[in-house]
Parts: C-alpha cells; structure tokens; sequence
C-alpha cells in the first residue's frame, strides 16, 4: 500500500521567504530566470507593477512556487501573469493544481479579469495556449571555430561577410547606447518601447551585461542578454535601419555565442518569436528549431499580441511616429503590456 502523500499547502511569500526562494529555483533543474526573486523585483522597480510570489508546501517544506505579476493597464485591463515581461515563468514544481487555484483565487480578490500561465503544466480546467509562439534554444559549443561550424551555411555566409566589414563589438553596460538602438527598432516594428528601467534593473538584479556593435565608433546594434546556470539569453536587442546592410545583427550574435561560450555558458536561448514573423524565420536560418510554448489561461484572456487584427492600424501608424514621440508615449503604455 502506497504511504499517504497530503496535499501541498499553498500561502503568499513573505520577504523572509527570499532565501528559501533562490535557493529553490537554483535547484530546480525546470527553472528559468523568470522563476527568479530578483526578475520579480526587475519588474516592480522598472514597471511599477506589482509582483508576488504563491508558494507550496508540504510538511512545512517548499515544494512548488508560482511567481506572479499584477498588470494594470487602462488600455489592455487586469491580470496576474506568470511572470510579468517573461517568456516563461509558470508554476516551478510540485502543486500545480493548487497553485493555480489560487492565483485565480487572488485574481478574483484583486479585480483581475484573467490569470496567465507562461510555461509549466497547464492546470485542469484552464484554457490552454499554443501554437502562437515559438521558442528557439540549442546547445552552444565551446570554441569559435565550432560554433562558426554549427552556423547553417547559408547564414554561415553572412557572419563571415560581417566578419571582415571592419565592425566592432564591444562587451558592457552601456545602457544609454542599447536602449537608443532598442527604442528605435520597436518603433520601426510598430510597437511601445518599455520603460528604460525595466533596463536598468534588469542590469542591476540579474546577470546581465550589454553587447554592441559599432561601425566607425556609430553604434549600429546592442543586445541585453541574461545568463543563468549555463544558458545565455539574447533577451532585448535591436538596431539601426543601418545595421541590416552593415550585416551588425550577425556579427551580434555570433560575437555573443563566443562571448558566453568564454564565460562558460553551453545553451544558447534565442528567445520567443511568434508564427509567421521576420524573426521566427530569421532564428531558424540561424540553425534553431520552433518549439511550441505552451501557455495557459483562466477567465478573460487580454489581447495583447501586435500582430492582431485589432492592432493593424494602431501598429502602422506607430512606425510613422517621430523616435522622440515613440519613446516618450511607448514606456506608459508598454508598461501595461507585461
């Protein structure tokens, strides 16, 4: 006869939890950075929006864990999203079920009109997500040579054009420069820009650091990547209308892939893209195969994805803005984006 297992218990994170949080996700080998205490506190002091954390437990033992942020946006409404501005961030764990409920529990209490799961198992009785975007990660070698190698040939052709075009890559924190290029390419795709703070104390908080490439000193692209336990994450890039011919993207993340390799990373985590789009093309011409996210929703689901039909008109009359408009009315209302 099998012993009897009792149901996980599941309470509100108290700050002296913190600890027992890291360590806990530093653990737990289903993790992500978005699972970590200090993206929740990224989020909070570069947003404004609120996060928490739901724990389980058994026998007064962590066991599971669901981080969770509160979006409040006048133009896209409420939800707790698991994890706010994350690709990823679902329920970490044992507990699945009651985690759940009881975010959905809390959401009620907080006026939030849905809860969003992003990763882990869908709970029973959720709606769940997939097949609108994609996540591209793959093994990273630990040479230059062999990561030059593991480049398809096609766009192996393109990094050593960018190879020999005089471009510079520099390795840092400079946030003034990246958040310029990054503020320009999300106006020329049509969408908000987020806060610069989200930025900052993502650099702050987390691992991270700043690569930029440069033509005659003119910065051309930047990317701020995320590194945890092994993987480097390429999370916020961009650039110039300039970069595309100058071939600045390629050198980018080929100088990257050497970049973490030489920190000792061994996964490279291209990211989400979504079905259909420039960059979910442009991933798999780099070698990465689309894996399905799976997500998952209860109550009514925002719609927040720019690619809807709803958005058509707002998007192309955002790439038409001046940069100084863009960047001035992007942050407020990307802040409720999450």
């Amino acid at each position: 006869m099998n012993a009897f297992i009792p149901l996980a218990m599941v309470r509100a994170a108290e700050p002296d939890d913190r600890a027992a949080i890291r360590a806990f996700v530093d653990a737990h080998p289903d993790a992500t950075p978005f699972h970590l205490p200090e993206w929740g506190e990224a989020v909070g002091q570069g947003t404004g929006q609120q996060s928490l954390t739901l724990l389980a437990e058994r026998g007064g033992r962590l066991v599971g864990l669901l981080p969770l942020t509160e979006i409040r946006s006048p133009l896209f409404g409420s939800a707790l999203v698991s994890t706010g501005f994350g690709v990823d961030g679902g329920v970490l764990g044992e507990g699945a079920d009651a985690l759940a409920e009881a975010a959905w529990l809390l959401a009620q209490s907080r006026r939030c009109a849905s809860v969003e799961l992003r990763g882990g198992p869908v709970p029973i009785g959720w709606a769940r997500r997939e097949g609108l975007y994609f996540g591209f990660g793959r093994d990273l070698p630990a040479d230059a040579e062999a990561i030059l190698k593991s480049i398809p040939r096609k766009q192996r052709a393109e990094v050593r054009r960018a190879l020999g075009l005089g471009l510079d890559v520099e390795v840092g924190r400079d946030l003034d420069t990246h958040y310029r290029l990054y503020a320009e390419s999300v106006r020329n795709l049509g969408t908000p820009v987020f806060p610069r703070g989200l930025f900052a104390a993502a650099l702050e908080r987390l691992d991270a650091d700043i690569l930029t490439v440069r033509r005659e000193g003119r910065a051309l692209a930047s990317v701020l990547s995320l590194y945890f336990r092994g993987t480097v994450y390429p999370y916020w890039g961009g650039g110039t209308r300039a970069a595309r011919p100058a071939r600045a993207n390629e050198l980018m993340y080929f100088a990257l892939m050497r970049h973490a390799a030489g920190r000792g990373c061994t996964r490279f985590d291209f990211g989400r893209s979504k079905a259909g789009t420039g960059a979910f093309a442009y991933k798999k011409n780099w070698g990465f195969e689309p894996r399905p996210l799976v997500y998952a929703v209860k109550g009514a689901a925002r719609e927040t994805n720019p690619l809807s039909p709803k958005y058509r008109l707002q998007v192309a009359l955002w790439k038409k803005l001046p940069l100084w408009a863009a960047n001035c009315l992007g942050p407020p209302i990307a802040r409720g984006l999450g």
